[in-house]
């Protein structure tokens, strides 16, 4: 009897064994699954790219205005013609050296309608009631390449210029890249006539002042200038941004 007894307690502790030991394995794989998980949550994220080379056709327009003030106010009244014109707001800018030279920059839809709001007379009289002076400098850029990430600084260098042979140009640029970053300018927009791909317009961000105006008299940008096959020379615009939409 008492062997009976003790053969029953080993069969019992034999099977207890058994049970807690298939407990242990699945705990284990618990905690293999979750490491794995939080592995894959803690993946880096990719962050997003701010180079656009979509071609954009773009109305640009220079004038000078008697009040920036009542300019401005002028220039919201007109939205509703723009947008009737496929035309849409996009920056505006003062001049560094005179802040009643006003650049503005518009994206279009339709060159063929942008082309007619640009010959409208009711946008002359708008102008004329807005207090612009003297006349207009209107053109209509294809933009190639834009960089739209945020930076620290709001001032501009817009250069525009002829050249012989655009993608020779193309070439040029790209090869003087990190030159310009050396000096503080940062590549924003390059472009061209939406008529012409041999007159150029550049729009870069200034960094650091010191460098970059050092940079505009040096005799290495001439040369870089001379080898992408300018025509003629840069005329260069320096404005602040005061307004994005």
């Amino acid at each position: 009897m008492k062997r009976l007894r003790f053969s029953g307690l080993l069969l019992y502790a034999a099977m207890a064994f058994l049970f807690t030991s298939c407990g242990g394995q699945k705990t284990e794989t618990n905690n293999t699954d979750s490491t794995g998980t939080d592995t894959t949550a803690s993946a880096a994220v990719q962050p997003p790219n701010t180079i656009i080379t979509t071609p954009q056709n773009m109305l640009v327009v220079m004038h000078k205005v008697a009040n920036f003030a009542k300019w401005k106010a002028v220039y919201d009244e007109g939205d509703s013609m723009r947008l009737a014109h496929g035309v849409h707001n996009y920056v505006i800018g003062r001049g560094l050296k005179d802040s009643n030279v006003v650049v503005v920059a518009n994206r279009i839809d339709d060159t063929t309608q942008a082309m007619a709001f640009a010959k409208d007379p009711a946008l002359k009289k708008a102008m004329q009631k807005a207090g612009v002076t003297g006349t207009p400098s209107i053109s209509f850029v294809t933009e190639v390449f834009q960089d739209t990430a945020n930076i620290s600084t709001d001032l501009r260098s817009r250069v525009a210029f002829t050249v012989k042979d655009w993608d020779a140009f193309q070439k040029a640029f790209e090869d003087g890249k990190q030159e310009r970053l050396d000096n503080g300018i940062t590549d924003r927009v390059l472009g061209y006539d939406m008529h012409n791909n041999k007159k150029i317009t550049i729009v870069t961000a200034i960094t650091d002042t010191a460098k970059a105006f050092a940079y505009y008299k040096s005799d290495a940008l001439k040369a870089r200038v001379k080898a992408s096959g300018a025509t003629s020379e840069p005329q260069r615009f320096l404005y602040r941004i005061v307004e994005r939409y």
